[in-house]
């Protein structure tokens, strides 16, 4: 499967973010799979309830259309209105042929380091697996990397490999959690995660602080690094050997010793 991160900066304008995001696919024509940040129609610090929008509005049915223009599958993250005067924090996966396959709405929100995202954020309650790529993924945003239970309630579902969507806030020892937790839940799972976050804001939201620190990265079931992006805003692709995890797990089987369950 050969994924592409696309570590773009998102915007307030969600226009300016779906043409972001085709530019984007345009520079990964090889992928199966382009994986954009959380948030992607508009950033943190926004009114979200009067720019978020329906699964069938227009920000997801343009991405669809350029994931179908370009015969590339797209996770992306969204807010979609909620039934409580709030929104909900939303991954949307789609694939090559344009379909909408499934949505995850983030479990945990991020109610740490001064912010408050269940102000404005209604939390979801189910794990979410995708087929798509040819792979099963664990669908997973931001704020769930620090709860290792989900990833293992999603490997207890079949997942085959992690995508995590991010748009971490900045701050003090957060890119050191970032690139730790993102390694650990590989390690401890012996899975293949490739985790994409915004690249950094440059400027402060209308309110609230700065989001997105980049280092999207993609970290084998050994916990090897194979990709940084650093910082700035860039698009790669990389080949994953889904095989690998197989190989890793036979010299580490830990996920065949838990006892706990």
């Amino acid at each position: 499967m050969r994924v592409a991160l696309c570590q773009i900066e998102v915007e307030d304008d969600p226009r300016a973010n779906l043409a972001a995001a085709g530019r984007a696919l345009e520079q990964c024509p090889d992928a199966d799979l382009a994986i954009f940040p959380e948030a992607m129609l508009t950033r943190f610090g926004n009114d979200l309830n009067s720019l978020a929008q329906p699964v069938d509005g227009p920000f997801v049915t343009g991405l669809r259309e350029r994931a179908r223009e370009a015969g590339t599958a797209v996770i992306a993250g969204i807010f979609e209105p909620s039934d409580h005067g709030k929104v909900y924090n939303t991954a949307v996966a789609i694939d090559a042929g344009g379909g909408l396959v499934s949505t995850y709405r983030k479990i945990h929100l991020f109610d740490a380091f001064s912010f408050a995202e269940s102000d404005d954020v209604s939390a979801g309650n189910e794990p979410a697996i995708v087929d798509i790529a040819g792979t099963r993924i664990g669908l997973v945003t931001c704020y769930d990397l620090r709860f290792p239970e989900l990833f293992r309630a999603l490997v207890d579902r079949g997942a085959e490999a992690f995508v995590i969507i991010a748009a971490w806030a900045q701050g003090t020892f957060k890119e050191e959690h970032w690139m730790t937790l993102v390694r650990a839940r590989a390690i401890e799972n012996t899975m293949w995660t490739v985790a994409v976050d915004k690249a950094g804001d440059q400027t402060k939201p209308p309110s609230g602080a700065r989001t997105g620190i980049g280092r999207s990265i993609v970290v084998d079931p050994m916990g090897a690094v194979r990709v940084d992006l650093g910082m700035f805003p860039s698009v790669e692709t990389y080949e994953i050997d889904m095989g690998l995890t197989d190989t890793v797990r036979k010299i580490l089987p830990s996920l065949s010793h838990r006892v706990l369950r």
